[in-house]
């Protein structure tokens, strides 16, 4: 492997995760920087480099505050409707994620888990979701087995937060441009990239800036150890 491979092949995957580019056009552009690479290539790169950042990034995080938002949105798998859970804080700095094949209070309650479980989140004050039930089951069970605290307000609400709702918008854009997934698992490590990009885009790594792309690709480069 040439000494420059490996920058570009992290910058293949920066493209595909932050931009609206089919796996053709990430493509044509490493061929326009003299790496040949077929798309189902970049597709490897993405499956195996995206969940990683996701994992590498957890760590540099800022915490996140008390007031959470809860909510799932739909995402196409195979042809059939798949639910991405998402929780965020009432400042718009993503908690956690999760895709479910079933809208359930085992897939919320999976969530929830997850969530509290990182360090860069302390326990919420409140919880807002929408007005179904599966969150009043999850939270209420989470509550008994002692991982949410039992002071924590659930917040049911009828309409769809705004906030949330907007940042739904950011992962369905980049899910909507390449069509949907064949496949659950590989929509899973997709997504977890998605997620990653988004969270550095918004401003969420301490000691960085979410207005400068170069220092953001900067910083991935770092996690990965690669020279730019």
């Amino acid at each position: 492997m040439a000494a420059t491979e490996p920058a570009l092949i992290l910058c293949a995957v920066r493209w595909y995760l932050r931009y609206s580019l089919s796996l053709r056009d990430v493509e044509e552009l490493l061929e326009e920087r003299g790496l040949e690479a077929d798309h189902t290539t970049v597709w490897r790169w993405v499956q195996r480099y995206g969940p990683e950042l996701e994992q590498r990034l957890r760590r540099h995080l800022k915490p996140t505050n008390k007031s959470w938002r809860v909510d799932e949105t739909y995402i196409r798998v195979q042809g059939r409707w798949c639910y991405l859970y998402r929780a965020i804080d009432s400042a718009g700095a993503t908690i956690d994620f999760l895709l479910s094949a079933l809208r359930d209070a085992d897939a919320a309650k999976r969530l929830f888990r997850n969530a509290l479980s990182d360090r860069s989140h302390p326990q919420p004050r409140v919880i807002n979701t929408d007005l179904a039930p599966i969150y009043g089951s999850a939270i209420a069970d989470i509550k008994k087995e002692g991982t949410l605290r039992s002071r924590c307000r659930h917040r049911p609400v009828q309409y769809p937060n705004n906030i949330i709702e907007q940042d739904h918008r950011a992962i369905k854009r980049r899910v909507n441009a390449k069509q949907g997934f064949r496949e659950f698992q590989a929509a899973r490590r997709t997504i977890q990239g998605y997620e990653a990009m988004h969270i550095i885009r918004k401003g969420q790594v301490r000691w960085l800036s979410g207005s400068g792309v170069r220092r953001q690709n900067r910083f991935i480069n770092e996690l990965f150890e690669v020279a730019a």
